[in-house]
């Protein structure tokens, strides 16, 4: 048995984390916590990590144990500098609420990349895991709708650098400006894209502690996150009736079932695709088909088949990328941000005329 961690930093992270929780507890109950336990397959041990007490306050599947605030106010207001200095401050708090947890084979950090606390800790919380321990440490990483403003940009920008720099063993991308075709109203959609990163946590983890029929496990998908350039995505689908295994997969490689926005074809560098349902469902010829078709043009494609008695087939892929243009246009975004910025900044302190005007009331006092 596996013995996996998985950190939520901030808001998105925290609430990427309850949604894993809730579909643990395969309960809709927010009592679940309390009354339930979690079908995990695997050791799984998740804890929340958040400056902003009302964010923990309001996580409805996570027990209170497995929640670390923060003392800072009420977060950090986006200023990942001053999220450094809050973390280096707590920094032997949150690590002892880790090592208490026990050993791991395997660690997640789940946060957004443009916000306060989440991209300014999930950096230095992945450097502290690699320079104590040993396993491999990968973060799930959520980029922002690119209409929420120019801090979120820039933020995004220098958190993935510093993610990637920090030892991480590889970046697993979300993207929201994506995902939003799902349509519906803010909250929805975030809810939404919530639910669909811990669906595919869990298969995830279900299928790296699996007895499959062809195996795929730990060792495999450390191999395929090794490849390309340190960055992933995660496709996925789940046939809700009987249709061919072929079709599944092609969707599951689709922008219907991906998190991140890439041409799978042109720009993967290696995957991991695994394929559950009943054993009546999984034609072998149809899945071979589909995988020599993958790895034609990205290389090495590892295949596991869980068979699954009285179930419609359901797909995942973790794909590895070699290069990303959605992320290029991200950090082009997040340049014109970054100068938009400095200029606001050059315009307030050459501005002189706000200063004339107070100095109009020097030497005087108000009369009442």
């Amino acid at each position: 048995m596996l013995n996996v961690l998985v950190i939520g930093n901030g808001q998105c992270g925290n609430r990427i984390l309850d949604a894993i929780n809730r579909e643990a507890f395969g309960t809709g109950s927010k009592y679940a916590k309390i009354f339930g336990k979690q079908k995990f397959k695997s050791n799984v041990e998740t804890i929340a990590v958040n400056t902003a007490i009302n964010d923990l306050k309001e996580m409805q599947f996570t027990k209170a144990k497995d929640r670390i605030h923060i003392p800072h106010l009420h977060g950090v207001g986006a200023n990942r500098n001053l999220g450094k200095k809050v973390f280096e401050s707590n920094k032997e708090h949150i690590m002892r609420n880790i090592e208490k947890r026990g050993r791991f084979d395997i660690a997640f950090v789940l946060t957004s990349a443009s916000g306060g606390t989440g991209s300014s800790f999930s950096p230095l919380i992945i450097k502290e895991l690699k320079d104590r321990y040993d396993f491999p440490v990968y973060s799930v990483v959520v980029l922002p709708f690119r209409e929420e403003g120019t801090l979120y940009l820039q933020n995004s920008a220098f958190s993935l650098r510093e993610i990637r720099e920090s030892g991480s063993d590889g970046i697993i991308l979300a993207d929201n400006q994506f995902l939003k075709q799902m349509g519906g109203d803010v909250k929805t959609a975030y809810d939404g894209i919530n639910t669909m990163i811990a669906k595919r946590m869990l298969f995830l983890l279900d299928s790296l502690d699996s007895e499959m029929m062809m195996v795929t496990d730990l060792g495999d998908f450390k191999t395929v996150m090794s490849g390309g350039a340190g960055l992933a995505t995660i496709g996925f689908y789940q046939a809700d009736q009987e249709v061919p295994v072929i079709n599944v997969i092609q969707r599951a490689l689709s922008s219907q079932g991906l998190l991140f926005s890439t041409n799978v074809y042109e720009e993967a560098s290696r995957a991991m695709i695994i394929i559950k349902g009943d054993r009546k469902y999984l034609d072998i010829d149809e899945i071979s088909q589909e995988v020599e078709k993958l790895s034609s043009s990205i290389g090495h494609v590892f295949k596991g088949i869980v068979v699954r008695d009285g179930e419609y087939p359901q797909v995942l892929v973790v794909l590895t990328l070699e290069s990303a243009s959605e992320l290029e246009r991200l950090y082009s975004a997040a340049v014109e941000a970054i100068n938009i910025e400095r200029e606001k900044k050059s315009r307030v302190e050459s501005q002189k005329d706000m200063d004339k005007a107070f100095s109009q009331i020097d030497g005087y006092e108000p009369s009442y």
